[in-house]
C-alpha cells in the first residue's frame, strides 16, 4: 500500500516557513537547501513545492512546468556548487520502506566533494 502524503512532514513545514533552512536555490516550483546531517562535504536536498510522496508520483502527476523546473534547478545547483567536472556527484532519491525513505515528500539528494564509495554491495 502506498504511503499517503502527510501535509505535516518536515519538508512541507519547511516549505510553509515553519522550519528554517539554509537555502541553496529557490525557483517557482523547487526549493533546495543544505542537509542538516550531511553525508558528504556537499549534501543538498532538492524538493518540489508540490505535494508528492516519491519520484514515481512526481514523474506521473506533476505538470510539465514543475518537472522541467525541478530538473533544471538540479542542474543549476550542480553547476553552482562546482560538481559538474570530472570528479562529479551522486544524485539519489529514496522511496518507501526498502528504499529507506524517511520523509514522505519527494526529495533528491545531491552529494559530492569526495569519493562516495559503492551505494550497496553487489548481490
Amino acid at each position: 500500500m502506498k504511503t499517503p502524503y502527510d501535509p505535516n512532514n518536515v519538508f512541507a513545514r519547511i516549505l510553509r516557513g515553519e522550519i528554517p533552512n539554509k537555502t541553496v536555490l529557490e525557483t517557482p516550483h523547487t526549493l533546495a537547501f543544505h542537509d542538516i546531517g550531511p553525508q558528504a562535504p556537499v549534501h543538498v536536498l532538492v524538493i518540489p513545492k508540490g505535494a508528492y510522496v516519491d519520484f514515481a508520483e512526481f514523474a506521473a502527476k506533476a505538470p510539465a512546468e514543475e518537472l522541467v523546473d525541478f530538473h533544471r534547478a538540479c542542474a543549476q545547483i550542480c553547476e553552482m556548487l562546482g560538481l559538474t567536472g570530472a570528479e562529479g556527484y551522486r544524485a539519489i532519491t529514496n522511496a518507501g520502506t526498502h528504499g529507506m525513505q524517511e520523509v514522505p515528500h519527494y526529495h533528491l539528494h545531491i552529494l559530492g566533494g569526495r569519493i562516495l564509495g559503492r551505494l550497496v554491495e553487489p548481490v
